[in-house]
């Protein structure tokens, strides 16, 4: 029995697990909050200093917790950008996340290469404000002189490889998340270093783009560490999805994707195109309004709690009495309507009850994110179960109203740390295949996550109605947005 670690660095946190690599059973467990100072008014920074990171991974990783491990993988939050000197020193902090401060430069990115189509041809998504390419703009035109002394740029997985290796002069990278970085084609598989120079204004050292079962390097003391990848690719290997599977994540926004055998070029910029960790392609739809919608219809009705509009909702009836709610509260990017509101149709006395509003809020949200679900299978993805995550997956009135409105099997998986399982698996992929043991084309076969199975069953002709209603309002409202 080999023994693997799996390490996932979110923005808030690291968390380590170990495990068999045979069977990915979970031997042990390391946990570490970052130690970040909260800009004023609270939030998350925009710039971090990645010592934060390393700091934590430290203190997660103490009491013995590696001991005996023979490879790591690593996640990390993506649209993270680490600028570096021709040294090797960080130019300035990481930045990290959704960065308002970047939204006037993913539109002069668009513009500078020709429009949305032209940067969906040339790389499979269209610039946003998370994305590294458009972090880099931000620095170009509002610090130009840590923009100039920027001669290579890592993420943070990519960072914290590099660390855990000593830095060496080799700097590596995976598939899935150079394909976030919007400089980066997951369908030609490789860089568009003219698009660094676009938005930098000059070029700079890209890290090189390892296989999904190649290792990074070893350490002197003999550890195997494994290409790592984002968090995104990593939570959708550890939990074992594979063709025909989608998963929905339910937050305050939401997001769908699946796994599909080839990369999607989509004009509307609708679909980012990303690559995987096995070497397959992962597709992904967003919408702004998932889990704050209800949020918003708990305040309005005084229902305290999710589980308490949950509560009432479930004495509603599908269809909510005739209540629609298209839920586009913050605007929305599927469909793309920006600068659009929210719209409640089909009011009636009769349907003027809290019970019915909650109903349709939780329905509203679900149609929506069927609505992500469509974009996919439009262009082919094949969706025969979703995998529904967050904790508002857990809630009596998702559960009911999920299966029939997407109309398929719905998996609800017990919570568990799968961006770091995911990273675990990845090491023992790679450790298999330094060891002959199993083949680069070919993960693991891990035991799938314990998970709760939902069926559609005979509510599939009611939700599909219902999901129909939601459907003929939108396009009475907002026609031919989708």
């Amino acid at each position: 029995m080999g023994i693997v670690a799996g390490l996932d660095s979110s923005p808030d946190f690291t968390r380590i697990v170990v495990c068999d690599s045979d069977t990915g059973a979970v031997l042990r467990q390391g946990y570490a909050p970052h130690p970040l100072e909260s800009p004023e008014g609270g939030g998350r920074p925009a710039d971090v200093d990645p010592q934060a990171w390393l700091l934590s991974l430290g203190e997660a990783a103490g009491g013995g917790l590696l001991e005996g491990v023979q490879a790591i993988g690593v996640s990390a939050q993506a649209n993270s950008v680490v600028p570096l000197d021709t040294q090797g020193n960080t130019v300035r902090p990481a930045l990290v996340g959704g960065d308002k401060r970047s939204q006037v430069a993913a539109a002069d990115l668009i513009d500078a290469l020709g429009g949305r189509e032209a940067w969906a041809q040339a790389v499979g998504s269209v610039p946003q404000t998370a994305q590294p390419v458009t972090k880099l703009r931000w620095l170009a035109r509002s610090e130009p002189e840590a923009a100039a002394r920027t001669a290579a740029l890592l993420q943070a997985h990519d960072w914290l490889v590099w660390q855990l290796l000593g830095r060496p002069a080799r700097r590596t990278t995976d598939r899935g998340g150079a394909s976030g970085t919007g400089y980066w084609s997951a369908a030609t598989g490789g860089y568009r270093p003219d698009l660094v120079e676009l938005a930098l204004g000059h070029q700079a050292m890209l890290p090189e783009v390892i296989g999904p079962a190649d290792a990074a390097g070893t350490t002197p003391e003999g550890l195997l560490i494994s290409a790592g990848t984002g968090e995104t690719q990593a939570a959708a290997f550890g939990l074992g999805i594979g063709l025909g599977d989608a998963v929905v994540s339910l937050g305050a926004s939401g997001s769908v994707m699946a796994v599909h055998h080839e990369a999607l070029v989509d004009q509307s910029g609708m679909i980012t195109s990303l690559a995987d960790a096995t070497g397959m392609h992962l597709p992904v739809v967003t919408t702004l309004n998932a889990v704050r919608v209800l949020r918003g219809t708990a305040e309005l009705l005084g229902a305290g709690d999710l589980e308490g509009l949950s509560e009432l909702a479930m004495k509603s009836t599908p269809g909510s009495h005739g209540l629609v709610l298209l839920p586009y509260l913050e605007g929305e990017r599927t469909p793309n309507l920006p600068h659009t509101a929210g719209t409640l149709a089909g009011l009636r006395r009769e349907s003027m009850r809290p019970e019915h509003l909650a109903r349709a809020a939780f329905e509203g949200m679900l149609c929506g994110l069927a609505d992500a679900l469509d974009v996919l299978r439009f262009r082919g993805v094949d969706v025969r179960r979703v995998f529904l995550l967050g904790a508002a997956a857990e809630l009596p009135a998702v559960q009911a109203a999920a299966p029939a409105l997407f109309g398929t099997q719905v998996v609800v998986p017990q919570p568990a740390d799968y961006a770091a399982i995911g990273s675990a698996r990845q090491a023992a992929w790679a450790l298999g295949v330094s060891q002959g043991t199993l083949d680069p084309r070919t993960p693991p076969a891990w035991q799938g996550a314990v998970a709760q199975v939902l069926e559609p069953g005979e509510e599939l002709a009611v939700g599909q109605a219902v999901r129909q209603q939601f459907v003929s309002v939108r396009e009475q409202t907002h026609p031919g947005a989708l």
